[in-house]
C-alpha cells in the first residue's frame, strides 16, 4: 500500500492525471486491519488487503461524484457508498483512490481536458484508452493491484487492451449499477481491470455478491472458438493484424477448433444504431437539461456526441429497445454452437495524443476503438480482453461468451492467458 501511494505521489509519474482523489489515511487504516486479520488467520477472502482503485463515477459517502467532469466538482456529496464500494470494503479491499476517466464515461479514447489525460504506460505520448483511462494506467503503473471501472461500450476492455492488462465486462444484470453515475442504464456494466484473469475473476465475484470460487482452467483442446468475419476484422492496423494472427495460430496449435463465423446479425445491429446508438439516446435524456444550463463547461467532443441523441424521438427510442431485445435473443441462440468468440479487442494500437488532437481525428479513433467492444454490450454478452505478449505496443485479444456464462468465460480465458504467456 505504501509503495502504491509512493507511485501515485511520484512527481515524475502519472499519479496526478491518474488518481483524482486519494485516501491515504483511510487506506493505511484498512491495510493495517487487513494485516491484523491475516496474522490472526481471519482473512475475509481473496480481496482482503488488496489495493483497489475505483472510477471517479462511483458514489463515496461524503464527497461529490464528479464523473470526470468539472460540472459536478462542487455537487452535493453522496449520501451513501455505491453498493459495489460497500461490497469491496466488506471484502477487506483497501480502496486507495478514485481514478480519472473520460468525462461522463463517453469516449473510448480516454482523453480528459479538465483533469489531464494519463499517459499510456507503453508510451507516454499515447492515449490510455477509455473511458476507464485512469483505472488501466493505475494497474499498469502499480498504483493499485485492481481497478474498478464501468463498461458501456468497452470502457474496461479498451483501456486494458491499450495498456497491456486484463479487462472484464460481466453479464450486465449480475452487478448492481446503483451509485454509479449513469451513461446508459440499458448498457452500463461494472467490471474489474487487473494484471491477470484470476484477479479479475476474484474481484468479479465480490462485485456480484456471489460465493467465492476458484478458477479451474479448461483444456483448450476441442474448444469451439469462432472468429467473427466482416466488420470486426476490418481496418486492422498492421500490429494488431499480426498479433491477432499469431494468437489464432497458437490457439489452433493448442487444439482449439477455431473457425470463421458469419454474423449477418451485425448488420441488424447497425440498422438499430443508424441514427444514434442506444447509449447516445439515453445519455441525451440524462444530460439535456444540464447541458442547456452548463453545456459550455462540457468537453466539446463529449457534448457533441451527447447532442446526437436529440435526433432520436421517444417513439424511435422505444423501437430501438424493442428491436435490440429481439436481437439479443437471436444472438444468444446463434452462440450456442460456440464456447466463445475470438476477435481483436481494438483494431488499432493506442494512437498518440497528437494523432487525436483534432475533432475529426478524435472522432475516427473513437469509432475504431469502440467498434468491436460495443458488440458485447449491444448483445448483452460477457467479454474479456487479454494482452497478447510480444508486440512493440499493447494489443488485446477479446473473447465473448453468452449472457450468464461468466464463470465459463473466466475458465476459458485463464487457459488462453496461460497459452499466450507460454505457460501451457
Amino acid at each position: 500500500m505504501e509503495r502504491a501511494l509512493a507511485r501515485i505521489a511520484d512527481p515524475a509519474g502519472e499519479g496526478p492525471r491518474t488518481c483524482l482523489t486519494i485516501y491515504p489515511e483511510a487506506a493505511r487504516e484498512a491495510a493495517g486491519a487487513a494485516d491484523r486479520r491475516a496474522q490472526d488467520g481471519a482473512a475475509l477472502g481473496p480481496l482482503d488487503g488488496v489495493i483497489v482503485s475505483i472510477k471517479d463515477l462511483f458514489d463515496v459517502a461524503g464527497e461529490p461524484t464528479r464523473a470526470g467532469s468539472k460540472v459536478f466538482a462542487e455537487a452535493p456529496p453522496a449520501a451513501t457508498d455505491a453498493p459495489i464500494v460497500r461490497r469491496l470494503r466488506e471484502a477487506g479491499a483497501v480502496i486507495i483512490g478514485k481514478t480519472n476517466m473520460s468525462e461522463f464515461a463517453f469516449t473510448g479514447v480516454g482523453a480528459n481536458p479538465h483533469y489531464g489525460t494519463p499517459g499510456n504506460p507503453a508510451d507516454r505520448a499515447r492515449v490510455p484508452g477509455g473511458s476507464s483511462s485512469g483505472a488501466a494506467v493505475a494497474v499498469a503503473d502499480d498504483m493499485c493491484e485492481i481497478a474498478i471501472g464501468t463498461d458501456t461500450g468497452g470502457s474496461t476492455r479498451i483501456p486494458a487492451a491499450l495498456c497491456g492488462v486484463v479487462g472484464y465486462k460481466p453479464t450486465k444484470n449480475r452487478i448492481p449499477t446503483e451509485g454509479a453515475f449513469p451513461l446508459s442504464p440499458t448498457f452500463d456494466s461494472i467490471g474489474p481491470i487487473a494484471r491477470s484473469v484470476a484477479d479479475c475473476a476474484e474481484t468479479d465475484v465480490v462485485l456480484a455478491g456471489e460465493p467465492p470460487w476458484t478458477i479451474d482452467p479448461v483444456s483448450l483442446g476441442g474448444l469451439r472458438l469462432g472468429i467473427p468475419q466482416g466488420m470486426p476484422l476490418e481496418e486492422l492496423d498492421a500490429t494488431v493484424a499480426g498479433q491477432f494472427e499469431t494468437a489464432v495460430v497458437r490457439l489452433s496449435e493448442a487444439g482449439a477448433l477455431v473457425s470463421d463465423a458469419q454474423f449477418p446479425i451485425f448488420d441488424d445491429m447497425a440498422r438499430v444504431n443508424s441514427v444514434a446508438t442506444i447509449p447516445t439516446a439515453e445519455a441525451y435524456r440524462i444530460h439535456r437539461q444540464l447541458m442547456a444550463a452548463r453545456g459550455a463547461e462540457y468537453d466539446p467532443f463529449i457534448r457533441s456526441r451527447i447532442e446526437m441523441g436529440s435526433a432520436v424521438s421517444d417513439q424511435d427510442y422505444a423501437g430501438m429497445l424493442s428491436n435490440r431485445n429481439a436481437l439479443v435473443s437471436a444472438m444468444d441462440s446463434r452462440l450456442r454452437e460456440y464456447d466463445a468468440l475470438v476477435l481483436p479487442t481494438t483494431p488499432i494500437v493506442p494512437p498518440t495524443m497528437a494523432e487525436v488532437s483534432t475533432h475529426d481525428t478524435f472522432k475516427n479513433a473513437n469509432r475504431l476503438l469502440l467498434r468491436n467492444t460495443a458488440i458485447a454490450n449491444f448483445f448483452d454478452l460477457c467479454a474479456i480482453s487479454i494482452p497478447i505478449p510480444g508486440g512493440a505496443l499493447p494489443v488485446g485479444l477479446m473473447l465473448f461468451a453468452r449472457a450468464g456464462k461468466d464463470r465459463r468465460l473466466f475458465e476459458i480465458s485463464a487457459s488462453v492467458e496461460r497459452m499466450l504467456q507460454g505457460c501451457a
